[in-house]
């Protein structure tokens, strides 16, 4: 039996843990083919250990170039590309004051840069086929201003706002972008940091206001935010663009 996602094709960015590698496995369990990127070798392997990827990619996404050499890649292995899904980031958390100038372009680069420079490389593709799915993973602490997470949030924001003037220039070109922003999101590398006894203090407190703000009264799964993904990747989702949907068991209304 086909899935709903027979025939498409995504590009997954970050795809070696967590809501990136649980997004992929979604996908293709949905009939997806997925082309996969991460940042290094050792991702990789991580990845097609776990899941049937159709290609990959590895490359630092925020330099200038690379994402232009990742859909070149994508397309030469798939033949057309749909979905184009950024979930690559992962920005330094601590209070804003603690912040260095590495750190800040570090967050900067990883979550706003690679994100820009992804969406511009595959634009061109999607307008001229008049079709195509542009999904960002974002952040719910855009809205709830969780502790030491301004900085992240000025990177995170600004994928936020990114996507609703992408969703108005190209609807005509068959093009929808929306941003799915999870809450705080228990990922197997949290777990096992959680588990080894060695978790910074802060980041506990962090983790405990993530928690105690959500009124389901625990994080998402990466599952969960996974389905949202491949709802707005397949074509049940053509009405709807612009959007920012907040998986995050109500830490955020409205």
């Amino acid at each position: 039996m086909s899935g709903p996602l027979e025939g498409r094709t995504a590009i997954v960015t970050g795809a070696a843990s967590g809501i990136g590698l649980g997004t992929a496995a979604r996908l293709i369990s949905d009939g997806a083919r997925v082309f996969a990127a991460t940042r290094s070798e050792e991702e990789l392997r991580r990845v097609t250990a776990d899941i049937p990827v159709t290609g990959t990619f590895v490359g630092e996404l925020q330099k200038p170039g690379i994402a232009d050499d990742l859909v070149d890649t994508a397309l030469a292995t798939l033949g057309h590309i749909d979905v184009l899904v950024n979930n690559a980031g992962g920005g330094v958390i601590k209070p804003t004051l603690e912040h260095t100038e590495e750190s800040l372009q570090a967050t900067i680069d990883n979550n706003l840069w690679t994100t820009i420079r992804c969406t511009r490389a595959v634009l061109p593709h999607m307008v001229s086929r008049q079709h195509g799915r542009l999904i960002n993973i974002g952040a719910d602490s855009v809205r709830t201003g969780l502790m030491d997470h301004a900085m992240y949030n000025a990177a995170k924001g600004g994928v936020h706002a990114m996507m609703t003037g992408l969703a108005r220039e190209f609807a005509t070109a068959g093009i929808t972008a929306n941003t799915v922003a999870p809450c705080y999101v228990l990922t197997p590398e949290l777990s096992a940091l959680f588990a080894s006894g060695e978790t910074p203090a802060r980041l506990l407190d962090v983790v405990k206001q993530g928690t105690e703000i959500v009124p389901l009264g625990r994080p998402g799964d990466p599952a969960e935010v996974a389905a949202t993904v491949a709802f707005l990747a397949g074509e049940d989702s053509r009405f709807l663009t612009g959007q920012t949907i907040y998986v995050n068991g109500g830490a955020s209304m409205g």
